[in-house]
């Protein structure tokens, strides 16, 4: 009996949550949280690339959701909803860093000095030897993959991390960004194209190593 009941918690869909919320069940809500904010992080983290204010940001996500909860309706996806809320205080936070580097040079000095290296450049001193083994060739790769996805264009590295980090399907990442589900697929494909060719030299390289 006590494992039929946890099957059945473990599907309830992220609506029903959001309407037992709705009616005044915190703890649905809660579960939403627990749910999604690991991913919604990933994705807002990917997209500023500082992580404290990537979990300002998140915060700032579940606190919008929670103001604009009643306006919620069922038929909706709530993914949809919550990543639009997470993509739309990405583009503002990035237009309002935009502005402050313009405004200052000695700011943006300091500003660029302060969020530290991206994860390529910390390991940019790690020089793999033949003898390295197959666990450090696939730790380096994992910091090439992030860096060459940093190093996306905006709109296909968007598309990239809503696919691949949320999950999400491409119909919905449409919705999110306001764009034709054609466009959507392109961008994808543009961006895994990149990727590749990003990754290429190094997996020649390791491969030579095995």
């Amino acid at each position: 009996m006590t494992g039929v009941g946890s099957t059945a918690r473990a599907e309830v869909t992220d609506e029903a949550l959001m309407t037992r919320y709705q009616r005044g069940d915190l703890t649905a809500f809660g579960t939403l949280v627990d749910r999604h904010k690991t991913p919604i992080f990933n994705f807002v983290l990917r997209q500023i690339k500082v992580p404290p204010q990537a979990e300002d940001l998140v915060q700032e996500v579940f606190l919008r959701i929670i103001e604009s909860a009643s306006s919620f309706k069922h038929e909706a996806k709530f993914t949809t909803w919550a990543y639009t809320i997470a993509r739309n205080l990405c583009i503002d936070h990035m237009r309002k860093q935009s502005y402050r580097r313009h405004a200052s040079l000695d700011q943006r000095e300091s500003g660029e000095a302060g969020e530290g290296p991206a994860l390529g450049e910390q390991v940019a001193d790690l020089h793999p030897r033949a003898s390295i083994e197959r666990t450090a060739i696939s730790s380096e790769i994992q910091v090439k993959v992030v860096a060459a996805v940093e190093a996306l264009p905006g709109e296909q590295r968007e598309v990239f991390l809503l696919r691949h980090v949320a999950n999400l399907p491409f119909q919905e990442i449409a919705q999110i960004t306001g764009t034709p589900e054609n466009t959507v697929k392109s961008r994808m494909r543009y961006a895994l194209e990149r990727l590749q060719e990003a990754l290429t030299d190094f997996e020649e390289y390791a491969r030579a190593l095995r």
